[in-house]
């Protein structure tokens, strides 16, 4: 413990930590966003944890409006991976809202063509913290089937049927409440073809956590 103190304070003297929206150096106890850009962001009036089927609970905190919508078109298509820590804090922040029983983190898997394209999964990205932060595991053998197209532009019934028989599981699931990860949550299509696979498992109940919602 003491030597990573040494190492986490000799990385700020080297690369010290600022704003990724603003850029202001870091204050105290501010880490990827200052309190000033943080007060300022694009926060749902409705910032509360709610049940939406089939989800036990859905907690979206903000709104995808500037500068959140451009901070996750950054990072998902132009590599701008500095932005996945500060997006990954705000969800942390609004874990306390979850439900308490829940036992296992799955973000919301990328199909591997485009995975390897893109580089990464920018829900894992952020899902990663979580699960650290709330210390439980993620889950593992969830995959996308079908490399689907884009859902932007798609309407709510025509994204529906774009993502039917996407996801699918190599083996049974042993956990009864799982919490899904995404950036961005539009119809919900994509985390309610999800839900309905993992609850097809017996998984018992499943709560979804979004950065932001689009309307």
């Amino acid at each position: 413990m003491f030597l990573r103190r040494i190492f986490d304070q000799l990385g700020e003297l080297l690369l010290p930590r600022s704003c990724v929206f603003c850029g202001t150096p870091s204050q105290g106890d501010e880490q990827s966003i200052c309190v000033g850009c943080l007060a300022d962001l694009p926060w749902l009036e409705s910032n509360q944890a709610f049940a939406a089927e089939p989800f036990e609970c859905a907690l979206v905190p903000l709104s995808y409006d500037f500068p959140i919508d451009v901070a996750i078109k950054k990072l998902k298509f132009s590599r701008k991976l500095f932005y996945a820590p500060a997006l990954a804090e705000l969800l942390c922040a609004a874990c306390p809202r979850l439900p308490d029983d829940i036992d296992a983190v799955l973000p919301v898997p990328l199909h591997w063509r485009r995975k390897a394209t893109r580089g990464f999964n920018q829900a894992m990205e952020l899902a990663r913290p979580v699960a650290k932060h709330l210390g439980l595991p993620l889950v593992r053998g969830v995959y996308r089937r079908h490399a689907t197209p884009f859902q932007s532009g798609l309407t709510a019934t025509e994204r529906s049927r774009n993502l039917r028989h996407a996801f699918a599981c190599r083996a049974q699931i042993s956990y009864r409440h799982i919490l899904l990860v995404d950036d961005v949550i539009t119809t919900g299509a994509t985390t309610r073809q999800l839900a309905k696979l993992l609850l097809q498992h017996d998984v018992e109940h499943v709560s979804v956590l979004a950065v932001a919602r689009a309307t």
